[in-house]
């Protein structure tokens, strides 16, 4: 067959059409595939020249102009993606040509007159398209036709290495349209500066007429990657905690990534999208609101799904627990008091912490799982002393245990130093403490063994 593929690119249309098209295009690899496009202020027909793909330029979005392109190149199938083409347009193209194939695009429930057509987001329910297409209109709707490049696939099965490794650093993915129509990734970066410990990897396209803007507030951040029209958008994505992004083809990519989100509506276009990923849980905003982003930021992202309850809002059912937790052998061998503690002796001491201001103790627990307890000790302004010990009943969650105290030290108590002290001989927690930056800076003795003073800063950026 002949295919031809009708889409615009600019800096106000954005770029999301192209990019999906390519992809369906290389479904088609026996045909000859052609575009029909306009040379709009800003587009990306660069990228369809890139993937090898003939373009025949229009002047407008007429009837008579495309069909004058359809008849001579004899094409058998034309592919619309375009918000302009409804289904007037198509009836008409159909008209003038009853042996045409026609494969429309939808992302918003519109009434269509073609032969196939393809929602492929991952919200699509194809019964919402009973009286808007032809009887015999073939539906390919949802996320089994969502539209993914190979890359998406291969890097998925990084993913789970990735999450298991040690790092305090949050890795945040930005992309907010490739021509970013709502101006917004500046304001997003001005939030995110306000905190620390993190790296943002902002992807956009060279359609963004604001890019000088964006270029020159990144400029000398190190915390920020710009990156400008990238191939490597999935290896990006990978390698996130957390993304902020439109509700559009960029959800359904970390959807299938699996990477938690904030959805933020941009347009009219992307509310199904929204209503969506609402009912799935996940976060969204009809519009960008600084203040949310901060709290969502604190809340969502750097305390994630920890709470932490104080010893003196302990139940006693709660206070006998972590205490066996603290009495047990694998624990109290790395306590400086290595004694087993009486219950008496642990609640006179949980009572001397209601009124104190230099100390906190909490149990960490990750929704109904228990995972440890964590204490800050000589707390000022400037510095606090921490230190912490995990439920033995659990594995691997060493790292959880650590980054909640720091996430809680660095962004809601606001020291400028951690300092913490561990037993050269608990490799295990000596190595963990290493990985996340902390840095010996003196030694002692104590029942006869070697304890490493360390610290960690949270440097300004």
């Amino acid at each position: 067959m002949n295919i031809l593929i009708r889409a615009d690119s600019s800096s106000t249309i954005g770029t999301g059409h192209i990019m999906r098209d390519l992809v369906l295009a290389k479904q088609y690899k026996k045909n000859k595939i052609f575009f029909a496009t306009q040379n709009l202020s800003g587009n990306s027909n660069d990228k369809i020249q890139e993937a090898g793909y003939p373009i025949k330029i229009l002047q407008s979005n007429s009837i008579q102009e495309l069909n004058i392109v359809i008849k001579k190149l004899s094409i058998n199938m034309l592919i619309i993606d375009h918000y302009g083409i409804d289904y007037k347009y198509e009836k008409q193209l159909k008209k003038h040509n009853p042996k045409l194939k026609i494969l429309s695009f939808d992302d918003t429930y519109e009434k269509h007159y073609c032969d196939i057509l393809l929602n492929h987001n991952i919200y699509a329910n194809s019964k919402n398209y009973k009286h808007l297409v032809p009887k015999k209109c073939e539906l390919r709707c949802g996320s089994q036709y969502t539209l993914l490049r190979d890359e998406f696939i291969q890097e998925k099965k990084k993913r789970k290495q990735q999450l298991q490794s040690n790092s305090f650093v949050i890795n945040i993915f930005i992309a907010m349209g490739g021509a970013d129509t709502a101006q917004l990734n500046i304001p997003i970066l001005k939030i995110l500066s306000k905190f620390n410990h993190i790296k943002v990897n902002l992807v956009t396209t060279s359609s963004n007429k604001n890019l000088h803007l964006l270029k020159n507030y990144c400029k000398n951040k190190k915390w920020i990657n710009l990156q400008i029209d990238s191939n490597k958008i999935a290896k990006l994505m990978r390698k996130s905690d957390f993304g902020i992004i439109t509700p559009s083809v960029t959800a359904n990519e970390l959807y299938f990534m699996k990477v938690p989100f904030l959805a933020i509506k941009t347009a009219d276009n992307q509310k199904e999208m929204v209503r969506f990923l609402k009912n799935k849980k996940y976060l969204t905003m009809n519009k960008f609101n600084k203040n949310k982003l901060v709290q969502i930021y604190t809340k969502v992202i750097v305390m994630k799904d920890i709470s932490l309850i104080n010893f003196t809002e302990l139940t006693m059912k709660e206070k006998q627990l972590i205490l066996s937790w603290r009495n047990n052998p694998h624990i109290k061998k790395w306590m400086y008091n290595t004694q087993t503690i009486p219950l008496k002796e642990h609640l006179e001491f949980i009572d001397t912490l209601k009124n104190s201001k230099e100390k906190q103790y909490f149990v960490v627990k990750n929704q109904e799982n228990y995972l440890g307890v964590i204490d800050f000790c000589n707390i000022t302004k400037e510095s606090l002393e921490m230190g912490l010990y995990k439920n033995p009943n659990t594995h691997n969650v060493g790292k959880v245990l650590l980054t909640t105290i720091l996430n809680y030290s660095f962004e809601v108590l606001k020291v400028n130093t951690v300092l913490s002290e561990v037993f050269e001989s608990n490799k295990k927690a000596y190595d963990l403490y290493i990985s996340i930056g902390f840095k010996p800076f003196s030694s002692k003795i104590i029942n006869n063994k070697k304890v490493i003073c360390m610290e960690l800063k949270n440097e300004n950026r």
